[in-house]
């Protein structure tokens, strides 16, 4: 059966939760981050973006490249209470919901019989309704596509590939919008002619396994528009941990204290608020290389010390080699009194 696969994405959610609360701020460049000139950008708005802000950049950089970007303070109980009205929207069409963050996840709607893309049209305009915010949509076969489909019409539209565009599709597109390929691998495949996903179908496995290496041989399943992962929903928390995507990798350690303290500030919150009755066993660090490897850094500890993750950051740091970082991630263990199922970890920990 081919799986009917919808990747939801909010648009701005934190900015646009703050544009519904305050209707001052709209058609105005938004930011929203911590208090300090240290912190980073949580997010930034569509007018706050003209001007090349984004997220994960330092405060004093944005409001260099925007004088005029209006700030205001991560809210992230707010944003939790309305990312969980959203996710009682998707439970009315399916049970198969996999949430990535607060403000996107997949869910599989394979078991009904309405296409896709009329389900995810419904979907948004229920949130529209509901909540007052706007989401955009990807809808496939694979969670692959789907995702890359979600950002084809945003703000506020949806993309369908069904699976006789798959091909053609994958072939047009260009490579940086496939997982793991930032600038400077962008830079290496073009350095071989391939700036497609098409070009890069031209080369065979063992070519791309000489090249690229482990990665290589999944990439080459990527550009085919090939992911077979099936879309789960959480299970019972072992731990807790987020995770931050740069727009552009980080070549040096000192970037990556500024989102550290930024991210551990917000895990601080959400331990507070969520999950208050959990004894926290160890803290871990995770960093993502522009080659894609990927480590962590991991210390026995009860209490969430700013010192020791950012001890932990140097220690994952020199593993990469001066490597450069794509993606910086920051998480807890909890102690298991039962010791239930102790093998099982989040894909963050993996």
């Amino acid at each position: 059966m081919v799986r009917k696969i919808i990747h939801i994405d909010m648009d701005c959610f934190y900015a646009a939760i703050e544009e519904r609360e305050n209707p001052a701020l709209r058609n105005r460049p938004v930011g929203v981050a911590g208090t300090d000139r240290r912190s980073v950008l949580t997010t930034a708005n569509y007018e706050a973006r003209k001007y090349g802000c984004r997220s994960a950049m330092p405060v004093y950089k944005a409001l260099e490249l925007c004088p005029h970007l209006v700030l205001v303070p991560v809210r992230f109980d707010l944003y939790r209470s309305v990312s969980a009205q959203i996710r009682a929207i998707f439970g009315r069409f399916t049970d198969l919901i996999e949430p990535l963050s607060l403000d996107e996840a997949y869910l599989d709607v394979t078991h009904l019989a309405t296409r896709g893309a009329v389900i995810a049209r419904e979907l948004r305009a229920q949130i529209r309704e509901e909540t007052g915010l706007t989401a955009s949509a990807g809808i496939s076969t694979n969670k692959l596509i789907a995702k890359i489909a979600s950002d084809w019409h945003k703000p506020n539209g949806q993309r369908e590939v069904t699976v006789e565009e798959i091909p053609e599709f994958m072939a047009q597109l260009p490579v940086g919008r496939l997982w793991g390929v930032g600038q400077k691998m962008r830079e290496k495949l073009a350095g071989l002619g391939i700036q497609t996903c098409g070009d890069m179908q031209r080369l065979d496995q063992i070519e791309m396994s000489r090249r690229f290496g482990k990665w290589g041989l999944e990439l080459w399943h990527l550009c085919r528009g090939e992911d077979e992962r099936a879309v789960t929903p959480e299970r019972t928390r072992k731990s807790v941990s987020s995770e931050s995507t740069f727009s552009e990798n980080v070549e040096d350690l000192s970037g990556l204290f500024p989102p550290l303290r930024e991210m551990v500030d917000g895990l601080v919150e959400d331990l507070g608020k969520s999950h208050a009755d959990r004894v926290v066993r160890s803290l871990v660090v995770k960093l993502k290389f522009t080659d894609f490897h990927r480590t962590t850094a991991e210390r026995a500890g009860h209490q969430l010390e700013m010192g020791i993750f950012e001890e932990l950051v140097a220690e994952a740091w020199r593993r990469g080699s001066n490597r450069g970082v794509r993606l910086l991630g920051v998480g807890v263990r909890f102690e298991d009194p039962k010791e239930e199922d102790a093998q099982q970890q989040l894909e963050f920990f993996g």
